[in-house]
């Protein structure tokens, strides 16, 4: 059985897996094609899983693919805790360029789906974390598109995180919303 909570982005979806645990510790079924798709009315199929370790300070984002590898992604951390943001890029919705953000950590289990269309990006809020995600295409370098992380038209509220994030060459040069590529 899942949880699924819409977020202020109707398409971006809060996912808790149901979690049995006891003093041993806890077992959950991370995903099920056929439990997600009836809880969420989609139909998808993950492609390619990706990890990433990152530590504290450490801002990933924000990234897409474009079409024709416009990607979905299942978003979890599996240790430590981590701020997720997730940003319509779609030129014809209402909600373009407005963003959505969730804690999620190692302890609630919680998962994000990010739907194509969308851009994503974290923080790590912990020492480590662990990132997994789960994709509807595969990585496309041609199709890559980023969102600068701290774009004032977007204005996401990062969490405090004891500093100056942590960017990586692509992000820190990444164009404002204004300037970049993005969905019709």
């Amino acid at each position: 059985m899942l949880k699924i909570t819409p977020t202020a982005l109707p398409e971006v979806l809060i996912v808790e897996p149901r979690v049995f645990g006891d003093a041993r510790g806890f077992f959950t079924e991370s995903w099920n094609e056929q439990r997600f798709n009836e809880a969420t009315g989609n139909t998808l199929r993950f492609v390619q899983d990706n990890h990433s370790r990152s530590v504290r300070g450490v801002l990933r984002g924000l990234h897409y693919q474009l079409p024709p590898h416009a990607q979905g992604k299942l978003v979890r951390c599996v240790a430590g805790a981590v701020f997720d943001v997730a940003v319509d890029l779609r030129k014809s919705s209402p909600n373009f360029g407005k963003w959505v953000g969730a804690e999620l950590t190692a302890d609630n289990q919680r998962q994000m789906w990010i739907p194509p269309g969308f851009a994503h990006g974290f923080v790590v809020l912990s020492e480590t974390a662990d990132f997994l995600y789960k994709t509807t295409d595969y990585y496309a370098p041609q199709a890559e598109g980023c969102v600068r992380w701290d774009d004032p038209a977007i204005g996401i509220q990062w969490p405090d995180f004891g500093g100056a994030p942590t960017l990586a060459e692509k992000d820190a040069k990444a164009p404002l919303l204004a300037d970049a590529r993005y969905f019709d």
